[in-house]
């Protein structure tokens, strides 16, 4: 099925229905949600429970930007298919809304007192809390690089000023000159996100620069769509890409951003850029609310319930909940879910069942689109796909275009749907 704008926005809508329940009499004080976090998962909550309560609950969002810059659809930005200003968003819809939108960082949470701390000095109470904090890096997992060094050898893994970094060293790059790609391990947000990058760097230095050459250290064995992947690199940019897997190295990486090199099983490259992705944990706000075991913040499938605080919602790349991948589309997807049983459980209305999608798509080339995706469902276990479909090698162009159309798209419909 193709996705567009109005199917998308139709699927929203039966949605938003949904969490137009039946509700008891107000109290004299509304419950009150409080959303940290302003991409895919927290926005759509965010409006959701506002929209879903017929504004029966107090709802506040924070968010320290004031413009949203989607991680999702960034790499198009590096290989040239799309202008920056294209990815940001800002949050006037959502406050037009009935929203109480809060430019801040959350500090912390005081899960007993059940209060949320900005770095400003204010302390938000809430009945329910949504976290939806994104990703942050772990650090030391690629030695010699850190935050500190972000500036040097940029990780553009998350929205906004990092992919303006990346690309304007991509385009100052000698000519014949070699861009380097630390991948990383599993799990990660976006699976095929590193390989769509490559991809796009391809494609513009095919253009601007096109003796220079690629080199990815990967420490995965496999990774999402590697056959329509390595099958697109083959026939866009041959020689160009040489990807080393763990088997010959790939796992065994330091970087020195002084003096722009990268070690590969001991074996060292100069490099005129280097993009590094490190290992990846949840946000910070889950350790400062203690719901974490290990890097992620576990959660229960039918509602993105803490498993450690049930007033707690997880949300997105956050979350470990089962099978989903950490995406933009299964942020969104788990977010209505949430909406919908936290809806319910503060106005006495209906939770229905939780129904989960996503899908992934990847650009390789001008028009050659791929995707990947499933439809998932609640288990005690956690989230378990239903069923999955893939793009195939043999496609037509034709149908490699379409899918890049759909992809546009999908990214129109759910950012209206997350930014109203």
């Amino acid at each position: 099925m193709t996705i567009n704008r109005r199917v998308f926005m139709g699927t929203t809508a039966a949605v938003a229905a949904s969490l137009s329940a039946p509700m008891i009499a107000r109290a004299q004080t509304a419950p009150r949600v409080v959303v940290v976090g302003g991409g895919a998962g927290g926005a759509t909550a965010a409006r959701y429970i506002a929209n879903g309560s017929q504004g029966a609950i107090d709802v506040t969002l924070v968010e320290p930007t004031r413009a949203y810059y989607t991680c999702f659809f960034s790499n198009l930005y590096l290989g040239g298919f799309r202008e920056f200003d294209s990815l940001g968003h800002t949050y006037g819809g959502i406050a037009s809304g009935g929203v109480n939108v809060v430019h801040d960082w959350a500090t912390g949470v005081d899960r007993e007192a059940q209060t949320v701390t900005l770095a400003g000095g204010d302390v938000l109470p809430y009945d329910r809390l949504v976290l939806s904090p994104g990703i942050d890096f772990v650090e030391d997992s690629v030695p010699g690089w850190s935050t500190a060094a972000q500036n040097v050898m940029p990780h553009a893994y998350k929205g906004g000023s990092q992919t303006e970094l990346l690309k304007n060293q991509i385009m100052n790059m000698r000519e014949g000159g070699v861009f380097a790609m630390v991948a990383p391990p599993n799990p990660y947000r976006c699976p095929p996100g590193p390989y769509e990058r490559i991809s796009m760097v391809a494609h513009l230095l095919s253009e601007v620069n096109p003796t220079a050459t690629i080199l990815v250290a990967d420490p995965k064995e496999s990774f999402s769509k590697q056959g329509l992947f390595e099958d697109g690199w083959e026939r866009h940019y041959p020689g160009m890409i040489q990807r080393i897997g763990p088997d010959f190295g790939g796992g065994n990486v330091t970087v020195d951003p002084s003096a722009m090199t990268i070690s590969i099983d001991g074996q060292v490259e100069q490099v005129d850029v280097c993009n590094v992705i490190p290992a990846q944990r949840a946000g910070g706000i889950v350790f400062a609310a203690g719901i974490n075991d290990g890097n992620w913040a576990p959660v229960s499938a039918y509602d993105l319930s803490s498993r450690i605080d049930p007033n707690i919602h997880v949300l997105g790349d956050a979350a470990a909940q089962g099978a989903m991948p950490k995406s933009g589309f299964s942020a969104n997807s788990q977010a209505k879910v949430a909406a919908n049983a936290i809806v319910a459980a503060l106005t006495d209305g209906r939770a229905f069942p939780p129904r989960f999608a996503n899908t992934c798509w990847s650009l390789i080339a001008t028009d050659d689109g791929v995707k990947v995706g499933a439809t998932y469902e609640a288990t005690d276990e956690g989230i378990a796909s239903v069923d999955s479909f893939i793009s195939q090698v043999d496609e037509t162009p034709e149908t490699r275009a379409e899918t890049y159309r759909e992809s546009l798209g999908w990214y129109d419909a759910i950012t209206e749907d997350m930014f109203g």
